[in-house]
């Protein structure tokens, strides 16, 4: 931690890492339209393959951020990129539903051990005066990722065939694993928390003080110390929430482009990622600037930013699912992911405020776990919805099923503001002056 730019340095390295974590994901969302035309998949089967990747993702996450509290998370992140991208790989000689469902399993194996690490490992270069900025900037990095894996998935199907880009993205992967290998360096667990205590003055008015060198607990106190936080919890139940939306428009908007505004392949790909993502990944890092700020004034400050961008977001996921002007679609598009990105520059450090650094990895699995396992459902529950739902036409009932979204963006606002005033002020923790 002698160089303080290398811990900007990090974010940088863990960003790329994070664009093909999700271009990985996403590129295969993409290609949804060729494999119906070559498979005759229908909604169902292709909400099944959205959905299987994040089951596994999800239910693989705490034994993920539990390894994670206790061996170098740098062997994690990168051998996890390795994994996935030569699943990634795979994916491109699959021809029946079950490889499908195999693979997109395999690589969510992968993928679930990647976040808890990288979050856990940027929480010990930055602490709570940069914390949020980080974790928003390295955030950003899904959004490309999105934006990148849907085009470049839809182009690739439309000039080489769509098995080409996953032979393209799964060796551009392990490239990237080998050549971070020699310069991403493993830090001191909570180095950034003891730093901030030295500097600061410890008689803080919020929270209760830890020892961020203390070693990691047992698989029981572990799932104490991060359920014993309500807080914690409330931030679980929101980020589920949220992530079933975010999971539905991941895997449907290509589908939904192409068959309600009649989008051409490449469009659908580059359009249902790139307004939705581009707003996002512009109101990210103001969010992560603002929350280090209200961070600083408030107990569970974070909060307030996620609470605004879920509230002012709901209106705009149900003009995106409801309209039918195609111009009224791409602006709520773009609204939508501005406010997203409120939300997301936080998920992870509003979390951060309330769990000690000892078993953070874990508390972001469970966390994953949390989010996935219910986002799940999302890419499932709108097939379902699609093929059965209540009008003769699918597509109108596609569009309610993603209008749908604006109820539980303002269910999960309502808890955030419930934690901000009733919960919060009791379990922010802080490190003792001691620590450092």
């Amino acid at each position: 931690m002698k160089n303080k730019n290398y811990k900007w340095v990090v974010v940088g390295m863990l960003w790329f890492v994070c664009i093909f974590n999700y271009a990985d994901r996403q590129s295969f969302s993409a290609v949804f339209p060729k494999l119906k035309a070559e498979f005759g998949f229908d909604a169902v089967q292709l909400g099944l393959l959205g959905s299987a990747f994040a089951w596994v993702y999800a239910f693989g996450a705490p034994f993920a951020g539990f390894i994670g509290d206790r061996i170098a998370r740098k062997y994690l992140i990168l051998g996890g990129c390795v994994f996935w991208s030569g699943i990634t790989l795979l994916t491109g000689w699959c021809g029946k539903l079950w490889q499908f469902v195999t693979v997109r399993a395999l690589t969510g194996v992968g993928e679930t051990f990647y976040f808890p690490a990288a979050i856990s490992l940027l929480s010990d270069y930055h602490d709570r005066r940069s914390r949020s900025l980080a974790f928003s900037l390295h955030q950003s990095g899904v959004y490309i990722g999105t934006i990148g894996g849907s085009w470049a998935g839809a182009w690739f199907a439309e000039q080489f065939g769509w098995r080409s880009c996953f032979w393209f993205f799964g060796a551009a992967g392990i490239t990237l694993a080998l050549v971070l290998y020699r310069f991403l360096r493993e830090p001191e667990r909570g180095a950034a928390d003891a730093s901030e205590a030295a500097e600061i003055d410890p008689a803080h008015p919020h929270g209760v003080a830890v020892d961020a060198q203390a070693a990691p607990p047992g698989v029981a106190e572990t799932l104490r110390v991060i359920f014993a936080k309500p807080t914690a919890l409330l931030l679980m139940g929101v980020f589920l929430g949220a992530n079933l939306v975010a999971t539905i428009f991941l895997t449907w908007t290509p589908t939904f482009l192409v068959e309600k505004f009649h989008f051409k392949l490449t469009a659908a790909g580059l359009s249902g990622s790139v307004f939705i993502n581009i707003g996002s990944a512009l109101s990210v890092p103001l969010g992560g600037f603002l929350a280090d700020r209200l961070a600083r004034r408030f107990a569970g400050g974070r909060m307030l930013v996620q609470a605004t961008g879920l509230l002012a977001g709901a209106t705009f996921v149900g003009l995106v699912g409801l309209t039918d002007d195609v111009t009224t679609l791409l602006v709520a598009m773009t609204v939508f992911g501005l406010c997203k990105g409120l939300y997301d520059s936080n998920i992870f450090a509003a979390l951060y405020d309330v769990i000690e650094p000892r078993v953070r990895a874990t508390a972001a699995g469970v966390m994953n776990t949390v989010g996935w396992g219910g986002g799940a459902l999302g890419p499932l529950a709108v097939g379902i919805a699609t093929k059965y739902g209540r009008h003769a036409n699918q597509m109108d009932n596609m569009s309610e099923a993603i209008a749908f979204g604006a109820i539980i963006y303002v269910f999960g606002a309502a808890l955030l503001f419930f934690a901000f005033f009733v919960t919060a002020k009791n379990d922010v923790v802080r490190a003792p002056v001691s620590a450092a």
